[in-house]
């Protein structure tokens, strides 16, 4: 467990629809010295208007929730300009809604089965600006991170190549399109850049296995060289 940063207690409000959820909470934190529970709320309206009034360190945000979600709630937290942290405390752990917080100024992103350790812990990191993850959710995003951009091509580089994936030399290909042949071989760099390839059947090849160029359109390797 790590140490408290300060002698001075936490000022945490606590905000969850669902109130013996939100009484549990309050109970787990009350039995920390260094943590005073100074308003709840059932909604993320009543948290906003609870943030503004109290200026707490700490505010405890459920996700889903009537009135404004716990999104919305923590943006208009995060405008109010006060020291106040928000701080999601849910059960619900995909992607966009993990984004969605944290993209509105969430400073951390913690699921309901904490333990108390963890959420005084997170608590007190919140407090001092840290960012604070559940290890499922730091994994997600790190996971999502990772991911490879999608290659996107422009409609002239998905001309082009369609003519290669017909076989035509880069001539036949800039009379189709009626541009220079040198503007297709621009165009040809370009694409071999973006999939990573060296070639024209390559690139045929990855564009159809990407879902870039639709399958049996010239996909025999049969392209001609120019």
């Amino acid at each position: 467990m790590s140490s408290d940063t300060s002698g001075d207690t936490l000022r945490v409000v606590v905000v969850d629809d669902h109130s013996v959820m939100r009484a549990g909470v309050v109970a787990l934190l009350a039995a920390d010295p260094t943590i005073e529970i100074v308003g709840e709320a059932g909604d993320g309206l009543a948290a906003v208007e609870l943030v503004e009034r109290l200026e707490p360190d700490v505010a405890l945000l459920d996700l889903r929730m009537p009135v404004l979600g716990g999104v919305a709630a923590t943006a208009r937290i995060v405008g109010l300009r006060t020291r106040t942290r928000v701080l999601i405390l849910t059960t619900y752990d995909t992607d966009a809604e993990i984004e969605s917080a944290v993209e509105a100024g969430a400073i951390g992103y913690l699921l309901k089965d904490a333990t108390r350790e963890q959420l005084v812990d997170a608590i007190r990191s919140a407090a001092r600006g840290q960012t604070v993850l559940a290890p499922r959710v730091a994994e997600r995003l790190v996971a999502r991170m990772r991911r490879p951009a999608p290659v996107v091509l422009t409609s002239r580089e998905i001309q082009v190549l369609n003519a290669v994936a017909d076989g035509l030399s880069n001539a036949d290909i800039g009379a189709r399109l009626v541009i220079a042949e040198a503007t297709v071989k621009t165009h040809l760099l370009r694409i071999f850049a973006k999939l990573d390839v060296r070639d024209r059947t390559h690139a045929v090849v990855t564009a159809i296995e990407t879902g870039l160029l639709p399958r049996g359109e010239g996909a025999d390797g049969n392209t001609a060289h120019g």
